[in-house]
């Protein structure tokens, strides 16, 4: 009987997914020793937004938050979603700041770090790989798909190998916009496994209807881990079912490793949870809807809560089905880059931008700027002269792996945060979000001292409401 294991994301990509990463940590606790009793291969419990954002609107600390986890983990392994040069970022950090993070990660309970680059760009991720071996950390190297006239079968058996060139321990298709269909699963993985020997899972999002079935035809061919979220927190811009997907499996003859009992445990603990934040509006019901026309904008769930989120704050929520149809003809014009963060972000943003300044690139973002001049790594297809001129005139774009234009970061950043440093791990957070940082060390501070340091400086800090 074929083993197929499960790694679960309720507690990181399934909440990210569905409630743009505000759940705290104190919703989580009461169930962690249960989840670790379940079976699964691994708990994707870190990283993707949940560091910034527990600073920013949670006010916790990222790095406690990982200590509990493995405090409470005792038999499952952590994962965590890592964005290869780009850190938890949204830009490019030096190869100072990703060794110092992979180290502290590592240090602080990650057993499996899932690395990608936007871009599939591998100069992007071999920092991290680097530094993961270096401090025993699994390196489970990301296939990051998405459809284009450039994106085909061939092209991603090719990065498959160079994956496993640069030391991959394991190969993750990440299907981060739901648009790998069954049938173009079943061939991919089986050319994938054909092509190299490696451990591979694939990742996909419900929200185009098709992620279970896909998963099954994806087993089927011989994929060898599934990602899945406990039912509360599944489908719609989530993952499949926990649930659902282990019995569908069983009967198929295939061992999970899963208790079903304890799987339902977990689901009633997380029921209220989703109900309060559907009640609260949090969790938006746009985003649970089945959205086939995800095949042709191919926007990923995390992404698409945040853009719905951002839009409301805009009062331009009325143009979202307008800034839908312009990702795809932004993504075009940028040589066609996956929708993963940051790219994500980026092609998101700027389409809101073209929306809603009524004319295209009137309005062009630091972010498009930057990605343009090559400070992102290198496009899937070639950016035209025209879009290069449109955006940055008379600019030369860098053809270099931009890390190497960047000088360390960790020396000043110590510095300039030693007046409320409190363990090695905020330097870390600092040279990646400053601001956010900043001001959670400062309202971290007040909660310690009564001493009201949070606006200084004209900073205004983002808290919970």
């Amino acid at each position: 009987m074929k083993k197929i294991k499960f790694m679960d994301t309720t507690i990181r990509d399934g909440q990210q997914s569905l409630i743009a990463t505000r759940m705290p940590i104190s919703d989580m606790i009461p169930i962690l020793e249960t989840m670790d009793n379940a079976g699964f291969h691994s708990i994707e419990c870190w990283g993707g937004a949940t560091f910034d954002s527990a600073m920013r609107f949670l006010n916790e600390d990222p790095w406690t938050n990982l200590r509990t986890f493995r405090k409470h983990f005792k038999k499952t392994k952590l994962q965590m979603l890592f964005r290869g040069q780009n850190v938890l970022g949204y830009k490019c950090y030096p190869d100072d700041v990703v060794e110092g993070f992979v180290a502290k990660t590592i240090e602080n309970g990650i057993d499996i770090l899932r690395i990608f680059d936007a871009l599939n760009d591998v100069r992007n991720i071999e920092s991290s790989v680097k530094a993961a071996k270096k401090y025993g950390g699994h390196s489970q190297l990301c296939i990051c798909y998405t459809l284009s006239p450039v994106h085909t079968i061939e092209y991603f058996v090719a990065l498959a190998k160079r994956l496993e060139g640069i030391g991959a321990d394991s190969i993750c298709i990440k299907d981060m916009a739901g648009l790998l269909t069954p049938a173009a699963a079943f061939e991919l993985v089986t050319e994938i496994k054909k092509a190299i020997p490696l451990e591979l899972v694939v990742h996909s999002h419900y929200g185009s209807g098709m992620a279970a079935m896909t998963y099954l035809k994806a087993v089927e061919a011989g994929c060898d881990v599934i990602d899945t979220a406990a039912a509360p927190f599944s489908q719609g811009t989530s993952q499949p079912a926990t649930e659902v997907m282990a019995e569908t499996l069983r009967e198929f003859g295939y061992d999970t490793g899963l208790d079903m009992d304890v799987l339902i445990k977990i689901a009633n603990h997380f029921r209220p949870l989703r109900e309060k934040a559907i009640a609260s509006g949090l969790l938006n019901p746009k985003v649970l809807e089945v959205d086939v026309e995800m095949l042709r904008y191919q926007v990923p769930g995390g992404m698409l809560s945040n853009m719905v989120s951002q839009l409301k704050q805009l009062n331009a929520l009325d143009k979202y089905e307008q800034v839908l149809e312009e990702i795809p003809l932004v993504r075009a014009d940028l040589g066609f880059p996956p929708l993963v963060t940051p790219s994500s972000q980026l092609v998101g943003t700027q389409a809101a931008m073209n929306v809603i300044s009524g004319e295209r690139y009137k309005v062009v973002t630091k972010e498009t700027k930057d990605f343009v001049r090559g400070m992102y790594g290198q496009t899937p297809a070639p950016i035209s002269e025209e879009i290069i001129a449109k955006i940055i005139g008379d600019e030369k774009p860098i053809t270099v792996p931009p890390a190497t234009l960047l000088s360390p970061r960790l020396p000043d950043a110590a510095k300039e945060i030693a007046e409320f440093t409190e363990q090695d791990e905020d330097v870390l957070s600092y040279a990646l979000f400053p601001q956010v940082a900043t001001d959670y060390f400062k309202y971290r501070h007040t909660q310690k001292y009564g001493i009201d340091t949070t606006v200084q400086n004209g900073d205004d800090p983002v808290y919970p409401v």
